[in-house]
């Protein structure tokens, strides 16, 4: 898992940053344009190797043509979007323009990016277009080609954390879409994301299935819905700088299914927005897509839930991020978990911490569901796994943390070893934030001596149906994983105080947000009362 490319990553960033800081565009407007430059070297890059390959083997009848590149699985790029093409356009010549024609050119020979590729490239001035091209022209061709997964992905993070809450609403942090991907374990079948953003659950399932020896193209098949345009266009352009295609359509989630997508996927993954109200109910009161009936609380927390829930075949697995709040809901959202509890689909819940988006400090659940439970012999089918990862994290910079490699690894395990699974020990070091003294890699050994599972208190604990339904069928880990017995700190007075006042505020503001919520219903209990 260690990032080999992240000196390049950040050289080219940092670069083509800096031509973005001296103009007057907006990180909006900069950033599609940029994804989609990347997408075009990579496309050449790849024209080119098929190109020496294919040298001499045309014939005085036959020459060689779009169909033979075609054939081995690479995009046709027409001699006027090739970057030595590009490049060599004399000073004073419109680049803007050229860019513009060279995406047309591309998306005419290949249909099914037909409609993908940027063409605004007119509204950036000519001296920085220039410099872009010289900048990702020097990217370092490596044999495995994943470099430019790499690239578009760091790009990808950066340009979310600089737009703000747009940002959020295409991006989830990438170390937070691995554990999801290393609990699902998607190794073969059908993936479906129904709010898929620029389909980062789609490129890190590649990357787990490249990881494991196996080929993703061949193993996987990608499904996506995504509400924004533009930002299907950035999915549609990552999964190709990922080696992979995807069948990805636009429309809203909550009253469209393109994929007709009940009971089909063995695989759902999603970061869907939280707490979203006015949804029009009354549209789909009758979908089957709910089976078990809509929420009457104004929140599409449980919509959500109950899509990815009808979306798995009957031994599908689910991984999604989800707000805490929907872990604790009351009436008629506890009773659709009930309901999905007594499914036997509810498989690990983890908590995760503060901090790990870039443009909200909450804390958030992953849940995960596996309908294969329900038909099982272990005694899995009628227990839940929670996992408190609250405490297990790296820390970026003072507002943003994530997972290690390593930290990831350890997690997973857990699951691993509660289903049965042998561990694995393959992960690598984190480069960026790289392990200390004070902030020492976990050891599943040394936790799980025999490498067999245990309840372990403050990190893991399975409760039975029985123990859910006691706790008002509540699937928040703090409340069945207890505390661990911890020595006598050694701390840091200062940095103690800062984090929990890191804790404070996040608490508050999540009190904020329910008081809010209670202000709106009694406001709508006293509408309806008059």
């Amino acid at each position: 898992m260690a990032n080999n490319h992240s000196d390049t990553e950040k050289r080219l960033w940092e670069a083509a940053d800096e031509f973005r800081a001296n103009s007057d565009l907006k990180s909006s407007e900069y950033a599609v344009p940029v994804l989609g430059l990347i997408f075009l070297r990579y496309a050449d890059h790849k024209f080119t190797i098929a190109e020496k390959e294919l040298a001499g083997k045309g014939s005085g009848r036959r020459k060689i043509g779009k169909e033979d590149y075609q054939a081995k699985g690479v995009m046709y790029v027409p001699p006027e979007a090739r970057f030595s093409h590009l490049l060599s356009l004399p000073e004073g010549e419109n680049i803007g323009k050229a860019i513009n024609e060279a995406m047309k050119s591309v998306e005419a020979e290949n249909v099914d990016l037909k409609g993908v590729l940027p063409r605004t490239y007119t509204k950036i001035d000519n001296a920085i277009l220039v410099s872009l091209l010289k900048n990702f022209s020097q990217i370092a061709m490596d044999a495995e080609g994943d470099t430019f997964g790499k690239i578009y992905e760091y790009f990808l993070g950066n340009f979310a954390r600089a737009e703000g809450q747009r940002g959020g609403e295409f991006f989830t942090p990438t170390s937070l879409v691995k554990l999801i991907v290393e609990i699902i374990e998607p190794y073969h079948g059908r993936i479906y994301d129904p709010a898929c953003g620029s389909g980062g659950m789609f490129a890190q399932s590649a990357e787990f299935i490249k990881a494991h020896q196996n080929n993703p193209s061949v193993e996987i098949s990608c499904y996506g819905q995504e509400r924004v345009g533009e930002t299907r266009q950035l999915c549609m352009m990552n999964l190709a700088v990922h080696s992979l295609s995807g069948d990805i359509r636009l429309g809203n989630s909550y009253y469209e299914d393109p994929h007709d997508s009940l009971g089909k996927f063995d695989f759902v993954m999603a970061n869907p927005p939280f707490n979203v109200d006015k949804v029009d109910k009354e549209k789909i009161k009758d979908d089957p897509r709910y089976p078990f009936g809509m929420p009457r609380a104004d929140n599409a927390n449980y919509l959500w839930i109950q899509r990815f829930y009808s979306s798995l075949s009957d031994t599908g697995r689910a991984g999604f991020v989800m707000a805490n709040s929907a872990a604790d809901a009351r009436q008629s959202e506890m009773e659709i978990r009930k309901q999905l509890l007594q499914s036997h689909a509810v498989d690990v819940m983890v908590a995760i911490g503060p901090n790990f988006f870039y443009t909200v400090t909450l804390p958030c659940t992953l849940w995960f569901l596996d309908k294969g439970k329900a038909t099982s012999k272990t005694k899995r089918k009628d227990q839940v796994l929670f996992i408190d990862a609250r405490h297990t994290f790296r820390q970026v910079d003072r507002a943003h943390r994530k997972f290690s490699p390593k930290q990831i690894e350890y997690l997973a395990n857990i699951v691993r070893l509660y289903r049965g699974e042998q561990p694995e020990f393959v992960a690598g070091e984190d480069e960026e934030v790289p392990a200390s003294e004070s902030t020492p890699e976990p050891d599943l050994k040394a936790t799980f001596p025999r490498l067999e599972y245990a309840d372990v208190a403050g990190l893991c604990k399975v409760a039975t149906l029985e123990e859910i339904e006691a706790q008002g069928w509540s699937l928040n880990p703090g409340r069945y994983v207890g505390v661990a017995d911890r020595e006598e700190d050694d701390f840091v007075f200062a940095e103690r105080l800062e984090e929990l006042n890191e804790e404070l505020e996040v608490l508050n503001s999540e009190a904020s947000e329910l008081e809010e919520r209670i202000a709106n219903n009694v406001a709508k209990l006293l509408e309806a009362s008059c």
